[in-house]
């Protein structure tokens, strides 16, 4: 039973979100605070393990006008590392908007400015997801 890793990769934290085993729905699953690249790609490792999962969806923060700037460049970097560790398939996503939607989630369900910050990134991970899956069903 396996299932597709969304990732919200940042500076601070990954949000990580996995779908279901039938790849319909996303689910937020966790948000790992970075401490350094070998570390967060450990922890990756482990949840790719026991979750099963056997692809993993990133997002790639383009810019409004569709270029890449230096935060799509450390994504990308990432995901070199991540690659020399794993032999599962990774792939891009935009993710233009993802954190305001996420944001905009969390102030609709009335959760104050201090704790949003803990459930962003693995919502915002999970709408990352969640259009890949969308996407991959419309085919």
């Amino acid at each position: 039973m396996s299932r597709i890793m969304g990732l919200d990769l940042g500076d601070k934290t990954i949000g990580v979100a996995l779908s279901d085993t039938f790849f319909i729905t996303a689910q937020a699953y966790i948000t790992i605070k970075r401490k350094k690249a070998s570390l967060d790609i450990e922890k990756l490792i482990e949840i790719i393990n026991e979750k099963e999962v056997n692809l993993i969806i990133i997002g790639l923060p383009k810019n409004m006008n569709n270029t890449l700037g230096p935060q799509a460049m450390k994504v990308i970097s990432f995901v070199d590392l991540l690659k020399k560790s794993t032999d599962i398939e990774i792939k891009y996503q935009d993710e233009r908007m993802t954190t305001i939607q996420s944001d905009q989630v969390l102030m609709d369900m009335n959760v104050n400015l201090k704790d949003r910050k803990k459930y962003v990134d693995k919502i915002a991970a999970s709408f990352i997801l969640q259009t890949y899956l969308d996407g991959r069903n419309n085919e």
